[in-house]
């Protein structure tokens, strides 16, 4: 068999628990952990954060899960990479834009492997030394952590593991995550069992599902609720796409697609729940309520105030709070490298797709993926720019890969969809219209907000200058190189399938 068709069996999950999982493993990660609970501080009001939670869950439907069935779909179609994708069931003319996709879930993978790396360093620090008693000892604790050369080490640890679990291809990969999922999830529910029976946690769970309603009328909230639910799912990414390569015929797409969804925002809920009764807990009887809201809040450097400064202090000031410290940071260690493994398997695939063997391929990405996350490594200032520019790009990428099912043809991807197997659930059109018409209009319609918030309210005196690491046109102009970069190179990407785009149009 040619290893980049992806055909045989043994190259495939060996259940569909083992696909779910592993998707699971994409899905949930440090978004759900580290970045949840803060957007949905930052987003409530003074009643609660319930309108986000609302407004979050919209989105779920009407983005994430019309785009995880699209990219189940796709590559179970396809049984090729992003760029292979693009180039045979869109046509040679478009792999540029599967290439796009790939790039940007690889230029997130070159700076999320360094926050792998806090993580594992966290951990081992919670075990080693005690608990910081107050904010200043955190903050010496982050500071000596970054100053020690540290992140750089645990990123290469990080990138490593993520090739080693590669390397031989699916099976290590499902392996990986049959352990790593289930274990996350356990200590999660154990974390919040022990927050809820922290005294006055309630007040914290109240807070994160009171709705105020009238903060649906601000537009920064629906863009911020997008972006997270792309962040928590993955949807749009180009990784579920890449690991629905290796699903089983016989295996649901729609059903899966919906447990994706709703198990990832499960695991999110969860998560804030943990977090917001832990802070309400602790800080509760010292501070305000707003008080407690501008500790949640405040992101610190490179958004890290809440998780690396503040839940250590918080930890030191509970009983088992040693034990449920060391659980939470290997949870979110945990989180991280599931999620870093399927980013090295995309990026893996795309190489294997154009016909490099499957080691020489992870040795490329390795070696890229370390270098270029150097600079993140080094640098919160850089990590940050990365995490603006390249995350708000995920609306980019989800309008492209509906893009690929409008170009291919909405109808006939469904009727394939619903032809097998019988068990799953059927498309109808109400799918068909959301990926067709309000899939691509969200993209187009926040991100047009999103600049004129960026260039009213992140960088109002700023935002033409491209040096500035949250203005506008610091996304145009690295979004605009690789794109360009990207076009003129489409005849080179879209080579290895030249042809091919016309036997799956003639199926």
């Amino acid at each position: 068999m040619n290893e980049s068709q992806g055909a045989n069996e043994s190259h495939r999950f060996s259940s569909r628990w083992g696909l779910i999982l592993s998707v699971l493993g994409i899905a949930v990660g440090t978004g759900n952990i580290w970045r949840f609970p803060r957007i949905a501080a930052q987003n409530g009001g003074d009643e609660g954060a319930g309108a986000f939670l609302v407004a979050w869950l919209v989105f779920l439907l009407i983005w994430s899960v019309p785009l995880i069935v699209a990219e189940y779909g796709l590559g179970r179609r396809s049984r090729l990479g992003v760029v292979g994708t693009f180039a045979t069931l869109a046509g040679g003319r478009f792999a540029w834009m599967g290439a796009f996709v790939g790039f940007v879930a690889s230029a997130i993978m070159f700076y999320y492997s360094v926050v792998a790396g806090w993580c594992l360093f966290y951990f081992g620090e919670v075990i080693a030394t005690p608990l910081p008693i107050n904010l200043e000892t955190a903050t010496a604790t982050w500071e000596r952590f970054q100053a020690a050369g540290w992140p750089l080490l645990l990123h290469a640890l990080a990138m490593g593991v993520g090739v080693a679990v590669c390397m031989k291809g699916v099976s290590s990969i499902e392996r990986a995550n049959k352990f790593l999922v289930p274990s996350l999830l356990i200590i999660i529910i154990i974390s919040v069992i022990r927050s809820l029976t922290l005294p006055g946690s309630f007040a914290g769970v109240a807070y994160l599902f009171t709705p105020q309603w009238s903060q649906l009328g601000n537009p920064r909230l629906w863009l911020e609720a997008l972006t997270q639910n792309a962040w928590d799912t993955g949807a749009g990414w180009g990784l579920i796409l890449s690991y629905a390569v290796y699903m089983r015929t016989k295996d649901s797409v729609v059903k899966n697609a919906f447990i994706t969804g709703i198990g990832n925002n499960t695991v999110s809920l969860l998560a804030a729940t943990m977090i917001f009764g832990t802070v309400f807990s602790v800080l509760g009887s010292e501070m305000s309520r707003p008080e407690v809201l501008d500790v949640m809040r405040s992101s610190g450097p490179a958004s890290t105030g809440l998780t690396f400064i503040w839940m250590p202090q918080l930890f030191a000031k509970m009983h088992f709070g040693k034990l449920l410290a060391a659980l939470f940071f290997l949870g979110l260690s945990f989180a991280a490298l599931s999620s870093l493994i399927s980013m090295i398997e995309l990026a893996t695939r795309m190489f294997v797709d154009a016909g490099l063997t499957r080691k020489k391929a992870l040795s490329a990405v390795g070696v890229v993926g370390f270098s270029f996350g150097i600079p993140s490594a080094l640098s919160l200032d850089f990590l940050g720019n990365q995490d603006f520019v390249w995350g708000v790009a995920l609306m980019i990428c989800g309008a492209f890969i509906a893009f690929a099912v409008i170009k291919y043809g909405v109808n006939r991807f469904a009727d394939e969809v619903n032809d097998s197997p019988a068990s799953d659930w059927k498309l109808g059109v109400v799918w068909r219209n959301l990926i067709r018409w309000l899939v691509p209009l969200q993209a187009i319609v926040l991100l047009v907000w999103w600049m004129g918030l960026a260039a009213t309210v992140y960088a109002p005196d700023d935002w033409m200058n491209p040096l500035n690491p949250y203005s506008v046109m610091t996304c145009i102009v690295q979004w605009g190189v690789v794109l360009i970069i990207l076009v003129v190179l489409n005849r080179r990407l879209a080579g290895p399938w030249s042809g091919r785009s016309a036997l799956y149009s003639a199926d």
